[in-house]
């Protein structure tokens, strides 16, 4: 090797610099801030954790439709709101506002990168207690233009404010979403089917990553309105999905705690859970592949940022599915954790996997034991014999959401069935219900409506044991072939007697409000 290709004598730690050149964003930064790999449900997410952090306490997700069209998304809180300058920081690309201990925020990109990923317009409307409602606007074309962002009609921005005034009322803030490209894509005649798995899916979502704030009383929801007819056609409240909700755990003397040491980190805990095997519940079953939901479950100022995964400790294994951990990260900056832009992900260093092979419990007994334990309950439990229940078709629009969880943690379902759903229609006054087999409904006497609503109208998952009670009777009459003229009978002589006891129910209520 000659001389001028070697290392030389004295190894230079620190590269030296002289001078320096400041290099601002290109305008084709766009094109990079729309392609951050966000799914749906973690954009709306990201928004989410920004209502939180602004001390709201009720949120909604609203989808606006036009007939069959799905418009825009707006995320609406009663949080403390934004002024002037508050919302020009906000907006601002690339710019990272200071974040306090227990806020869900870190990076300050994720208002922007999460709606821009989603939409090509992001306008943000928002008043505080001290000032008027505000607005701006960024869309694509904007941030091509040299970071434009526009300035909202102030009185425009206040008629959006009056039109949620039974949430934002002193303060609060407005995210909505146009030109939404999932949106755009949805063919016609598709809205319906769209809306629901998309709302199926955030549900699950939310319910699963913000599972501890819902828990302590955080109002959650999800409506969708069309502004065609100014109707709400669905309103569900979002409920906790929590990974480590058993009732009786797998294994006696569980959840344990295990100290692991991690260098540069100090002393973390290790929440260590055996699901029950067999488990039917939504926290087990509903959250994904209970495969890829063993492991892991780190959460950051009590937001769920990774749901399983081993973060390479260790491979997944079939026998190892009701091992559940839960990690709260430290609060302090550290190199051993570095979570994902997104939220939906923890990178950790090799100090953490060590730290995790070397923990004990109070009493000394290892992480290697723990693991153990959890094999030999999914080999126990796996070993056991079951009833086995019939197979329903799921329960779709028009009944409660803890309804539909109830009915997948309790049956199997037909995944190849489309879903039952349940509304009020105008029938002759002979009967209660009619079976519309061919668009998979049960169609009730809006007659009756006010019947099971003390005297009101109801919103669009109202009379749950009513409904509920008819999914449960009627669900063998869809997905068949030849309809028999028995099960025709069946049907009118149970329509018969319902008819006769909503009759008495009615006398009843008018006695009782005379």
């Amino acid at each position: 090797m000659s001389s001028s290709n070697s290392l030389p004598a004295s190894w230079q730690y620190d590269v030296p610099t002289s001078g320096s050149v400041h290099l601002p964003p290109d305008v084709g930064y766009a094109k990079a801030l729309t392609n951050q790999g966000y799914s749906f449900e973690a954009a709306v997410a990201d928004l989410v954790d920004n209502s939180i952090d602004a001390d709201a306490d009720a949120i909604v997700v609203h989808f606006l439709r036009a007939h069959d069209r799905i418009v825009s998304l707006l995320v609406l809180d009663n949080g403390r709101g934004m002024d002037d300058a508050d919302l020009d920081s906000a907006m601002t690309v690339g710019r990272r506002r200071d974040y306090e201990g227990q806020d869900l925020g870190m990076y300050g990109t994720g208002l922007k990168a999460a709606s821009l990923s989603q939409a090509r317009s992001l306008t943000v409307i928002s008043r505080t207690r001290r000032s008027r409602a505000v607005g701006r606007k960024l869309t694509v074309e904007g941030i091509e233009d040299g970071f434009r962002c526009d300035r909202v009609e102030p009185a425009f921005a206040q008629r959006q404010i009056d039109v949620y005034d039974g949430l934002i009322e002193w303060h609060g803030t407005i995210v909505r979403w146009d030109r939404v490209r999932a949106f755009e894509t949805v063919a016609p005649g598709q809205s319906e089917q769209f809306l629901s798995k998309a709302i199926s899916r955030l549900e699950s979502h939310l319910g699963l990553y913000l599972h501890r704030f819902l828990s302590r009383g955080l109002n959650l929801d999800i409506a969708v309105w069309d502004v065609a007819t100014g109707e709400e056609t669905d309103h569900i409240s979002v409920d906790a999905l929590d990974p480590f909700g058993y009732k009786v755990p797998g294994k006696a003397g569980y959840p344990k705690k295990f100290l692991a040491q991690v260098e540069g980190v100090g002393p973390v805990d290790l929440e260590a859970h055996i699901w029950p095997a067999k488990s039917n519940l939504a926290g087990f079953r509903q959250i994904g592949a209970v495969n890829d939901r063993q492991g892991f479950y780190f959460y950051r100022n009590d937001r769920l940022v990774q749901a399983g995964g081993w973060s390479n400790f260790r491979s997944p294994e079939g026998h190892m599915v009701l091992a559940r951990i839960a990690v709260d990260l430290p609060l302090e900056e550290n190199d051993a954790f570095s979570l994902t832009v997104k939220k939906d992900g923890v990178e950790v260093t090799p100090a953490f996997t060590i730290g995790v092979d070397e923990a004990v419990d109070a009493v000394g007994s290892t992480f290697r034991t723990y693991l153990a334990d959890a094999q030999a309950a999914y080999r126990e439990g796996m070993s056991r014999s079951v009833v086995e229940r019939p197979v329903f078709i799921e329960p779709g629009k028009g009944f409660d959401p803890k309804v539909k969880r109830a009915v997948r943690e309790e049956l199997s379902l037909k995944s190849a069935e489309e879903p039952i759903r349940v509304e009020w229609a105008a029938l002759s006054e002979e009967q209660f219900f009619h079976l519309d087999r061919e668009n998979h409904a049960i169609l009730l006497n809006k007659e009756f409506r006010e019947d099971f609503n003390d005297g009101r109208r109801g919103g669009a998952n109202d009379a749950p044991v009513t409904k509920t009670l008819l999914y449960l009777l009627l669900q063998d009459c869809f997905g068949l072939g030849r309809w028999e003229k028995k099960r025709a009978d069946r049907i009118e002589y149970w329509n018969s007697i319902l008819l006769a006891a909503v009759h008495a129910q009615r006398e009843r209520r008018n006695r009782l409000s005379s």
